[in-house]
């Protein structure tokens, strides 16, 4: 019986999650995408300019030269958890260009032993089935050049559909605006996340539901609220890329991630709490690269009541040629998962080698 247990445990907590943190919703779209970001702990507002772009700062995506195409796939929690994103950007003109992404989080085959017992009270393994929790993020992204030289901007529509099998499900809507500005080889950047809030409206099964809120007594005895709010959320960064010798390169990057409430955050108050990331790219002859970084440094309790300072280490591995790009992260995803440490691979493609 321990795989219908598990399967009634991970139901109730979906729906305690939904009930839990309705204005921390959404959560799946700020994991991140491109295992060459994540290798550098995300610190990539700043320098993005890729078809990732419309992920990080959609204000990057002006310096594509041409079309790309871009894929990604992680794993979470002992594989339980697939993540998987796909990404595409081209120019507009020489001022403007506009990407599409979409991003899935799910875990499928979940047991369903709500109607494991019949009405006569006799357990029957033939009325199990599956079904799957997922959410879902599609982004199309725009960016345009300012009139002010090194100025670009950059505007992100989302769409969030979320699905728990057939017992709940919800529809969310938002917008990021995103900035950069580039110097003397030193670039700035500035990406608000749902800076109208995103608001998801579920639409909930009672009936389906009632079946499943008594799994572990004393826990979720009301259904979640109809809707959820994200919290707008920003990043602050900056970079600059330094050669050595042409054909060495080193690039260095920072970033402030700033959440409008009181978190765990290194820093935190009231009104915002940050949390710094650094990261670091380097470069031979634009061939391979090698990246780091840490971020995720937050306050944590510790069993005695005292508090320590914990924080996240990425590396990440690159390989570029003719157009083709392969990179590799090695990453801790906030202590969530038993499995500290995922393994991520992504593929960034220039469509223009299919046209020489």
């Amino acid at each position: 019986m321990k795989k219908p247990l598990i399967a009634s445990f991970l139901l109730v907590c979906s729906f305690a999650y939904s009930q839990a943190v309705r204005k921390y919703s959404n959560e799946f779209m700020n994991i991140g995408v491109d295992a060459a970001a994540l290798g550098m702990s995300n610190a990539v507002t700043a320098s993005t300019g890729d078809v990732n772009s419309g992920y990080w700062n959609p204000a990057g995506l002006i310096h594509l030269e041409d079309k790309q195409a871009s894929l990604m796939h992680a794993s979470y929690f002992a594989n339980i958890a697939q993540y998987d994103y796909a990404g595409f950007a081209m120019p507009i003109d020489d001022d403007s260009a506009w990407g599409l992404s979409v991003i899935r989080f799910g875990v499928d085959d979940i047991l369903n032993t709500t109607e494991l017992i019949d009405s006569e009270g006799n357990i029957d393994y033939n009325r199990i089935s599956l079904f799957s929790t997922a959410d879902y993020g599609v982004t199309f992204s725009y960016a345009r050049k300012l009139k002010i030289p090194g100025f670009q901007y950059g505007v992100n529509a989302k769409v969030i559909r979320r699905v728990i099998g057939d017992f709940a499900n919800s529809w969310g809507f938002g917008f990021d605006v995103g900035l950069q500005f580039e110097r003397n080889d030193w670039k700035f950047g500035l990406m608000v996340r749902d800076i109208t809030t995103t608001y998801n409206i579920w639409n909930i099964d009672e009936e389906a539901y009632n079946k499943i809120k008594d799994a572990i007594p004393g826990e979720n005895q009301e259904l979640p609220e109809d809707s959820e709010i994200t919290l707008p959320k920003a990043q602050l960064g900056l970079s600059k890329k330094f050669i050595i010798r042409y054909d060495y390169s080193i690039m260095a990057a920072a970033n402030l991630n700033m959440s409008f409430a009181r978190t765990n955050d290194i820093i935190s108050t009231d009104v915002v709490s940050i949390d710094p990331a650094v990261g670091f790219e380097f470069g031979y002859t634009d061939l391979v690269f090698l990246r780091g970084g840490v971020g995720n440094f937050q306050n944590v309790k510790q069993l005695d009541g005292s508090e320590k300072v914990g924080f996240q280490p990425n590396i990440g591995l690159g390989f570029k040629y003719k157009g083709i790009q392969v990179d590799y992260a090695l990453t801790d995803i906030g202590d969530q998962s038993v499995a500290l440490y995922s393994n991520i691979f992504s593929v960034k493609v220039d469509l223009g080698i299919f046209r020489r």
